[in-house]
């Protein structure tokens, strides 16, 4: 780690400690050349795959969009915000299981709509039609029929 007052290369970890609830961790440090101490803040980085879409495209992982996908598909649900958090941490953390480094948005989309199986049947259904791209009644139909024998 450069020292920010003199640019030396070199410096000593004097204290470590857990910081931001574990997510970080907190470095007192003293640079070998000029003396001065100063602190720096060491995190992971998590890369997510890149996804590749119907049409061939590929595209960054969009937490964002993967957020209003969720939070559409459970406007007016009985659902905490906690719990979202939760399911798009646990989204996330599948999809960087997979451990490949680019992703089909159908395996996705998959993904998803377990999770929202597991947390809301509605918000499932909801997802399932923009998903699955319902053109009918009939496609509700047999997804709701889906959904009670799996649940069965």
């Amino acid at each position: 780690m450069h020292c920010p007052f003199c640019n030396a290369a070199d410096s000593k970890v004097i204290d470590s400690r857990l910081a931001a609830e574990g997510c970080q961790i907190r470095r007192r440090r003293e640079c070998v050349c000029c003396g001065e101490r100063f602190t720096t803040f060491e995190s992971y980085e998590v890369v997510m795959p890149r996804v590749l879409k119907s049409d061939g495209k590929s595209e960054p992982f969009d937490e964002a969009k993967l957020r209003r996908s969720l939070m559409h598909a459970l406007q007016k649900r009985p659902v905490t915000q906690e719990q979202i958090e939760t399911v798009l941490s646990d989204i996330q953390l599948q999809i960087r299981r997979l451990g490949e480094r680019d992703v089909r948005s159908l395996t996705i989309g998959e993904i998803v709509m377990q999770a929202l199986f597991a947390l809301d049947h509605v918000a499932y259904v909801r997802f399932a039609s923009v998903y699955q791209d319902f053109q009918d009644v009939e496609a509700f139909r047999h997804q709701i029929e889906q959904m009670q024998h799996r649940g069965q």
